[in-house]
């Protein structure tokens, strides 16, 4: 959508246009949630969300909700290799959302890419249904709105767009609405030092929890694309070096993760001394036993950490599920890392009172 959002302030300003949105997608799809094509009244066509496959059945449904007013969903899955059926012949499902803009929205429209433009994290929520109901979060607003809020500032500070809602709200027991929230700012960052089995698993986690995934190690040997298949870059550099460059060039900040994973002193002592020098990362981690912590600590304190920034280390890392194996110790770490970040008492849920959803 932000591809096309100038042109929708445009349009709608002219007029009623149709706007319709992936929302969710299942398996290979040719885009991604957020991608969006305008329809207007007059039958010009900008934007795309499939590529081709479906658009002439969204360009009907478009024509519609021109009509009616009321938005509507459409799903689409695998269509037959004779390609009479409409439908995504690359086998993966998606579920397009078609709404009515008109000048009503420009207000919304106009703060939206002021935000945008600033460079500030923001996020579009929509509901779901034929309200098509929009409210923008970003900033510090915490506004109940439908009791979704606290899902769609999560996937705000994580930087992935997705659907929230369509259960019960527990505050009041009422339902909650299904929500799209289309996020504008890049994905948190998931820095981990090391190039090993835990590394590995850990990748894979953080990237299926829509962070940005680097991995650093100053072994080339070891630090390559095909050991690390779901990093989004692999870098061949010592990590406390690496990490302070992107400190400097402003590439980190209050959502970034750090995990030491490295398991050695001369390299996990110098990037956890540099990470806890960089005061608004917000997780850093280092895996370990509690001897090795106990040693490790030492040597941080001679390197000249103080208490209070030896404090902000999560070590041992993760929480205690008694994981042995690469990926259940990446679990481990992943639900630490959630907790955190989300105020959780990372307690079973069958020992706790009190509502759910925070």
């Amino acid at each position: 959508m932000r591809a096309i959002l100038e042109q929708l302030t445009t349009l709608a300003g002219q007029g009623p246009v149709a706007l319709a949105r992936v929302v969710a997608t299942t398996g290979p799809g040719p885009r991604d949630p957020g991608a969006a094509m305008i329809v207007t009244e007059a039958g010009a066509v900008f934007g795309s969300v499939s590529g081709g496959c479906v658009e002439a059945a969204v360009v009907e449904s478009a024509r519609q909700v021109l009509v009616t007013g009321q938005a509507l969903t459409d799903r689409f899955g695998y269509a037959d290799a004779d390609g009479l059926a409409v439908g995504l012949t690359c086998g993966g499902e998606i579920e397009v959302f078609v709404e009515r803009i008109t000048a009503d929205q420009l207000t919304l429209l106009t703060e939206l890419r002021r935000h945008i433009a600033a460079g500030h994290p923001v996020a579009l929520a929509t509901r779901l249904d034929t309200t098509a109901e929009w409210k923008l979060i970003y900033g510090n607003t915490s506004d109940a709105w439908h009791g979704v809020d606290s899902d769609a500032r999560a996937l705000l500070d994580a930087g992935r767009s997705g659907v929230v809602g369509a259960d019960e709200c527990e505050a009041d027991s009422s339902p909650r609405p299904r929500v799209f929230v289309q996020v504008f700012a890049a994905p948190a960052r998931m820095i981990l030092a090391g190039a090993n089995d835990f590394v590995r698993a850990l990748s894979r986690t953080g990237r299926q929890l829509g962070y940005r995934v680097t991995v650093v190690d100053a072994r080339e040997t070891f630090a390559t694309p095909a050991r690390f298949p779901s990093a989004h870059e692999v870098v061949v550099d010592w990590p406390h070096r690496y990490l302070r460059t992107d400190h400097e060039a402003g590439r980190l900040d209050d959502r970034t993760v750090v995990c030491v994973l490295t398991h050695d002193a001369k390299f996990d002592v110098p990037m956890i001394a540099a990470a806890l020098s960089i005061d608004d990362l917000a997780f850093v981690g280092a895996l370990g036993s509690r001897r090795t912590h106990a040693e490790r600590t030492d040597r941080l304190r001679a390197a000249g950490l103080t208490e209070s920034r030896l404090a902000r280390l999560k070590s041992p890392l993760g929480l205690d599920l008694n994981a042995r194996t690469p990926d259940e110790t990446a679990i481990s770490i992943a639900a630490q890392i959630l907790a955190e970040r989300g105020g959780g008492s990372a307690r079973p849920l069958d020992r706790t009172d009190g509502p759910i959803h925070r």
